[in-house]
Order: structure tokens, then sequence, then C-alpha cells
């Protein structure tokens, strides 16, 4: 009778452990992994060898493409190579646009997307952010013999000033929020949108601090206004696919070891010094 009982104790026990989820059967979400049938970057693309970068290639000192040759180079595109041997694979660029960048990565055609990307809630409901590599803001680039009329939003925002902006980023969303009375142009190439201040046929653009100091040195007619003292604060980081914790770990890792180790700094001083 007692043997019975035991053997009948020992047979729930065993139905009820069948019946629980093993730790390796728990929802992919609970493990922080991609979505089921997924499988992360983090293994994908050293088994692939290629790490897919989308990058406008529009956007010194980040990325820029030679219209020429058709290489790749900035800030990070150097970063992307160092990320790209940290996972044994070799990068591989994407063509996009500040429009398509979100879309492009969500849809897989690429594993990171990287070239001065700032952070935004709008993007960031589409898509994960690594750990930011700089912080930015929204700043005017003027001719240098304008500096003294184009200081502040008011004096921007005035009947007769001619604000230029490139098309489909935060450029774009900042300029069409805080200029209502001075002529907005879209200029539709970022590569040559600074030549048009130079010659005189736009007067104002407002960007990124990082770039308005790049442009005045490349530019000497150029002058970045107060870029230490931005309109905006924002922060630059990596678009990630939304549901790769493990990759997202992985790059905010790399991350934080590049922007404190000295290696993101030394290949923005190679553009902006």
């Amino acid at each position: 009778m007692k043997r019975a009982a035991t053997l009948s104790a020992l047979a729930c026990l065993l139905a009820v452990t069948a019946a629980a989820p093993a730790a390796s059967d728990a929802p992919a979400a609970v493990r922080g992994a991609p979505a089921a049938g997924k499988t992360s970057a983090l293994d994908a693309v050293p088994r692939r060898g290629v790490l897919r970068v989308c990058t406008t290639g529009d956007y010194r000192p980040f990325t820029h493409r030679d219209p020429a040759t058709g290489k790749y180079s900035g800030v990070d595109i150097k970063m992307a190579g160092d990320l790209a041997k940290s996972l044994d694979a070799t990068p591989r660029y994407v063509a996009t646009t500040w429009a398509r960048l979100v879309g492009d990565l969500s849809a897989g055609r690429c594993d990171i997307a990287m070239g001065g990307v700032s952070v935004t809630l709008p993007r960031a409901r589409s898509v994960y952010f690594s750990e930011p590599t700089r912080t930015d803001g929204k700043t005017p680039l003027v001719r240098c013999a304008d500096q003294d009329k184009y200081r502040t939003p008011a004096q921007i925002d005035r009947p007769g000033t001619r604000v230029i902006v490139n098309p489909g980023g935060t450029n774009e969303e900042f300029a069409r929020a805080h200029i209502h009375r001075a002529t907005l142009t879209v200029h539709p190439d970022n590569t040559t949108i600074f030549d048009e201040i130079i010659a005189g046929r736009a007067d104002v653009m407002m960007t990124d601090a990082g770039e308005t100091r790049y442009q005045a040195k490349i530019h000497p007619e150029l002058c970045a206004l107060h870029p230490d003292k931005p309109f905006t604060f924002s922060e630059k980081a990596y678009a990630l696919p939304r549901g790769d914790d493990e990759f997202k770990a992985y790059v905010d890792q790399w991350v934080h070891l590049a922007t404190h180790d000295g290696t993101y700094r030394k290949y923005e001083d190679a553009w902006m010094k």
C-alpha cells in the first residue's frame, strides 16, 4: 500500500515536470533574442562573413561616398570597418537615403545603419539605437560675412532670409518646425548644398554642429555659429534591428569601449581638426 502511494506521487511529479516548459523552450522575447524563427545578427554576421551597413554617403564627416570611385569614407565608415572586423566579417555598404533609412533597416536590407544618425523618438519606435557615440544639436552655418546676422532663430526666421535644407531627415524636420517667415528651400543633394550658400543662392543652413564644424574647416568662406551651444540637444548613435537584443548588447559594449579608449575620438579628430 505504502509502495503504491509512493509510485502514485512519483507519477504526479513526473507529469508536472513534463508539462513545465524547459528554459530553452521559453519565448524568444523572454530570452532577449530576435522573434521566433530569426537568428541574431550576432551569429548571422560572422557566419555570413559580411556586415551589411546602411549608410547615406552624403553626410561628411560621418559618411561620404566618392561619386567617381564609389568608395566610402568618414568617421562612421571607419567605425563600421572596426565593428565588422570584431565580428570576423568585412563591411558591405548598402546605399540608402535619410527618408528610407529606417525602412531599409526594418526590412532587413542591412544589419546596422551608420553615418551620423540622430536618435529620435519616432525612429526609436521602429529601430533600436546603440549607446550614443557623441552629443550634437542644430546650429547655423552661414557665410562668414553674415555671421552676425543669423545667430538666433529669430534673426534667421525673417522675411528675406533664404534657408536651405536637405530632405528627409532631422534637418528638414527642424527647419519646418521653426521656419515660418523666411523662405525655405529643400535642396536634393546634401553633398552640394553648401555650395549654394557660398554662391549666394542661400543664406543659412541649420544642421548638426559636427557637420557645421567640418564644412567650415573645408570651406573658409563658411562659419559655424556657436557649435558649442546649439539650438537643440541630440545624440548620434547606430540604428539596429528592433527585437535583436543580443546584437544590440554586443554593439553597445563595442561602442562603449570605442568611445572610452580613444578610438572614436581618433577617427573624429582626423576629420574635424
